[in-house]
């Protein structure tokens, strides 16, 4: 199922930081500050495809658990999820400076509460992360009643986090919620029955990528 989001293909968040690196590379062109000019130019590109935001096709399976984010997997292991307390299966999604870095729904569910945390900026893809980097995380539950927790960790470069919604709205499969700057983490709380379709090292796609099914 394909679905049209409701956002440019450049990401609003990249706009400004757009608009500047063109204006910059611009007028060292003018100038005929060449070598200048074509660094200015190439970090124009770099920012552009950094606020790429592409739409993404939806899988059908009700039982799946989506992708959040494009990026690496670097963590599947049954835990403990600080949020809701209690045992779980925690998949981790790191994003690099050359991901897309808007965040997504990985379920259809109710947005039951929202936490935020001033933390570090330590590099998103330790474990220590997880708890010591500033993070916003969602606590979800869908219609039939299963747990998600998906939260957006700071990186190393990162040093905002945006989220857009807040306790009581409504998120579909795939539907933006946030994006993060500069390179970042977003870790995905399961019900530890939930099976992972996704290992270590495995390269994601937010949205068309199932890391999970509920069992």
């Amino acid at each position: 199922m394909s679905r049209a989001y409701p956002h440019p293909v450049i990401a609003r968040e990249g706009w400004p930081f757009l608009a500047l690196a063109v204006v910059v590379a611009a007028l060292l062109t003018w100038l005929g500050w060449t070598v200048l000019a074509v660094l200015a130019w190439i970090a124009a590109l770099f920012v552009l495809q950094f606020f790429r935001d592409p739409a993404r096709t939806i899988p059908v399976d009700p039982k799946a658990v989506l992708a959040p984010a494009d990026g690496r997997i670097v963590k599947v292991e049954k835990g403990r999820d600080p949020y809701l307390d209690r045992d779980a299966l925690k998949i981790s999604v790191f994003m690099n400076v050359f991901n897309v870095h808007s965040n997504r729904s990985p379920v259809d569910g109710k947005v039951v509460n929202r936490w935020y945390h001033a933390g570090s900026f330590l590099n998103a893809a330790l474990d220590k992360a997880s708890l010591e980097n500033e993070r916003n995380a969602l606590h979800l539950r869908t219609a039939a009643g299963q747990d998600v927790t998906c939260v957006q960790i700071a990186g190393l470069v990162a040093r905002r986090i945006l989220c857009y919604v807040e306790p009581g709205a409504e998120l579909a499969r795939g539907q933006r919620y946030g994006f993060i700057r500069f390179g970042s983490r977003v870790d995905v709380y399961l019900d530890p029955s939930a099976r992972p379709r996704v290992a270590v090292g495995d390269k994601v796609l937010a949205t068309e990528t199932i890391l999970a099914e509920f069992a």
